[in-house]
């Protein structure tokens, strides 16, 4: 666990991907959700493609990202769309693409696919400077298959690999989050979504190696930070 003496606000923020997904979130509770990941400056905040050239828009001139998702949620849309969908996001205004893997290749066995599905993506986010998180959603895989699925990751240039979406019968768990870390190389990083709410919850996948999380408890996690170094603050004297 980390110490929180040790560690600097942006150290906590900047892991947050302030997630604004749900299909019920109306218009104005987007530009809210984003302007909130403004206001605690955190890493970017993940938003539905359609709601992309909006968040663009409000974060210009900032250094928080914006980020959107691919292939979401089954990641069994074919190749073609998800590239379609990956240049269009990035012309709208997005730094980072979550895709979704496809999940049903990758139960089949068929891993090749899986690897140029993912290395497709790729290669588009790259020619226009985003990167790629890619989204395993462990709750339908092994072990066997989270393991294959790092190292298809890894070989098609992803910058990241991830647990899930958030929408799945389960999120991130600490020994998911562990295999990940082992089976992929320094280079590639590991983003946990799905559960966690707590600040506690936060420095635990910390822990373990995780350098992003999706989160909708952002404002909740950052306050508690922030009232945990003020308690540790000496008192003012006289």
């Amino acid at each position: 666990m980390f110490e929180i003496e040790t560690l600097d606000y942006s150290d906590v923020a900047k892991t947050i991907d302030h997630s604004l997904l749900r299909p019920e979130l109306d218009s104005e509770s987007v530009v809210e959700g984003v302007r909130l990941a403004l206001r605690y400056d955190v890493a970017s905040a993940t938003v539905r493609p359609a709601d992309v050239a909006v968040a663009a828009r409000l974060v210009e001139g900032s250094d928080v990202m914006i980020s959107t998702v691919v292939g979401f949620p089954h990641g069994s849309h074919t190749t073609a769309t998800k590239q379609f969908e990956t240049e269009d996001l990035i012309r709208a205004g997005a730094d980072e693409i979550d895709m979704v893997l496809n999940i049903g290749r990758l139960c089949s066995g068929r891993a090749e696919e899986v690897r140029d599905d993912i290395a497709a993506v790729v290669a588009v986010a790259r020619a226009k400077g985003a990167i790629v998180k890619v989204i395993f959603e462990n709750a339908y895989l092994d072990d066997t298959q989270k393991e294959l699925a790092c190292r298809l990751s890894e070989e098609a240039g992803a910058a990241f690999v991830k647990t899930s979406t958030g929408f799945a019968p389960s999120g991130a768990t600490i020994d998911d989050l562990k295999l990940m870390r082992r089976c992929v190389g320094p280079h590639v990083q590991v983003k946990a979504a799905g559960g966690i709410r707590t600040l506690d919850a936060l420095f635990e996948v910390m822990a373990v190696g995780v350098t992003r999380i999706g989160a909708t408890a952002t404002e909740t996690m950052l306050e508690d930070f922030k009232a945990r170094k003020a308690a540790l603050e000496p008192a003012p004297v006289g």
